[in-house]
């Protein structure tokens, strides 16, 4: 099966979130890019559950059957299942979009792991939100985008050299064991 080619623009705007040309990376991945379910509907479907939940355990008729103290346990114990849920739920839609838009991405930057400019922890590329907001300030878009954001990558591998240098040895290590 052939995989879709993704744009730098479609590959981005599924991990980020951008208010005011300022670039956060998203929690929730949004596949409506991908032509597949907005994060938004995602979210909602999450703050649904907990008012679906209490209007199945507080309407009249199961509350009468269980009594105030069944249904307050009922409530907690259906509700971090809940919360379970939506980890998981988070977790399966996220892993998703990373393995549609991944073979694209390394198109555009073959060598750079994606893992690595969506990590919360240690990184060569930590910098990479700041220069996308950039970017977008200035307006790029298409090809200048795509050039503005090697020159970037390439920048900050230069400033993180040692970095870069032992994540790569890590990578080798983990291939040859």
């Amino acid at each position: 099966m052939q995989e879709e080619q993704f744009t730098l623009k479609t590959i981005l705007d599924t991990l980020t979130k951008v208010k005011n040309n300022s670039v956060k990376k998203r929690l929730i991945y949004d596949q409506a890019p991908l032509k597949g379910i907005s994060a938004k509907w995602v979210i909602a479907f999450f703050f649904s559950l907990p008012v679906m939940l209490y209007m199945g355990i507080f309407n009249e008729t199961m509350f009468a059957m269980l009594g105030i103290a069944q249904a307050i346990i009922f409530f907690i114990v259906f509700l971090s299942m809940v919360m379970i849920l939506v980890i998981a739920v988070t977790f399966i839609n996220n892993n998703k979009v990373l393995r549609q838009v991944d073979p694209s991405w390394k198109s555009y930057f073959p060598g750079i792991e994606m893992k690595w400019i969506l990590t919360s922890g240690v990184s060569p590329y930590k910098d990479f939100f700041n220069y996308y907001s950039e970017a977008l300030g200035k307006g790029l878009g298409g090809d200048a985008l795509y050039k503005f954001m090697q020159d970037s990558f390439e920048s900050m591998k230069s400033e993180n050299a040692d970095l870069v240098e032992a994540m790569c040895h890590s990578r080798e290590n983990r291939k040859h064991q």
